[in-house]
């Protein structure tokens, strides 16, 4: 397992800063230049995994990239260029303090508050009488603020965060309205390659120049849960589990080995061979949803790979 990425120490000319988030690094240039590393890191419940997963930066950071120039005239975007398989360029932005999640179905998080008796989630109610992974009427917003690192994320809702000023109104309902509208071109893209974006999240920033932009991932594994569309309404109908693409497979995992991210758990032991079959689920989703096949990138020397492709782009600029 040495040919994955999980830390970085780059210093790239012009070099301001870094920020390491659970899986991506970010490093800041001169001339608001970010440079975006996705490393090969794998968090499930806000807690990294003790291994890298073999191209699985390289996965989310081609769907990322992929999809955001399939959205690019819908929302403006921070990117600039993809220089290297697990890096992507873009323009500097400050980063709105929330995460836009947005749920077509009742799954996951939702599922599970919905299983507990509430019927309301970031000031969003949700209708009585849904099982597990029925369709929402219409999507909904449930906003998260973003984590300090360490901490989980924590459902929060529009009134809350304007009453706490962490975003203007104006920003907000801007937000909201590019929220609905990515999701909307998700469902589409989705719906052609014979799946279902279940639920996501966005991340934005806004410019030096006051323009709010998509930052980050979009449409990944790792921000969002697909079905299978084949099959969804007879499992719905006898109340069995949907196939999902997405990497609660892993949650469920941990779950099953006692582990979801509480105080005093440990993180159970992921075998070598574990984690490969980690890693063919991910290309197998990269596959289903881009409709196209993998190609893995050459990973025998990954950090000079990435340094040599990053400075030439920069030496181009």
């Amino acid at each position: 397992m040495n040919h994955t990425i999980t830390d970085t120490n780059f210093r790239f000319p012009g070099q301001i800063s870094v920020y390491k988030g659970k899986v991506r690094e970010v490093y800041k240039l001169q001339n608001n230049i970010l440079v975006m590393i996705a490393s090969d890191r794998l968090s499930a419940f806000d807690v990294v995994m003790p291994k890298g997963i073999p191209y699985k930066g390289q996965i989310l950071n081609q769907i990322a990239t992929k999809m955001m120039k399939e959205t690019e005239d819908l929302v403006p975007n921070w990117l600039l260029a993809t220089p290297d398989p697990n890096v992507a360029v873009g323009i500097a932005c400050e980063p709105f303090k929330v995460e836009m999640v947005i749920r077509g179905y009742l799954s996951g998080h939702a599922a599970r508050e919905y299983k507990a008796g509430r019927r309301m989630i970031c000031g969003v109610p949700m209708p009585e009488g849904m099982k597990e992974n029925d369709k929402f009427p219409k999507p909904i917003i449930t906003p998260a603020t973003k984590a300090e690192k360490g901490d989980h994320d924590e459902d929060i809702s529009r009134e809350d965060i304007l009453k706490r000023g962490i975003v203007t109104e104006a920003d907000y309902l801007q937000l909201e309205d590019y929220t609905r509208k990515l999701f909307q071109r998700g469902s589409e893209i989705a719906a052609k390659r014979g799946l279902i974006l279940v639920d996501t999240k966005y991340e934005f920033g806004k410019t030096q120049e006051g323009k709010i932009v998509l930052i980050d991932e979009i449409h990944t594994p790792d921000s969002s849960r697909y079905f299978y569309a084949a099959g969804y309404e007879e499992r719905q109908a006898k109340g069995e589990a949907q196939k999902q693409l997405s990497k609660e497979f892993v949650r469920q995992w941990l779950i099953a080995n006692g582990f979801q991210g509480l105080e005093g758990q440990s993180v159970p032991f992921m075998s070598d061979a574990y984690i490969e079959t980690i890693s063919e689920r991910y290309i197998e989703l990269y596959e289903n949803i881009t409709g196209t096949t993998f190609v893995k990138a050459d990973v025998s020397n990954i950090q000079e790979r990435i340094e040599k492709n990053v400075l030439n782009y920069l030496a181009k600029k």
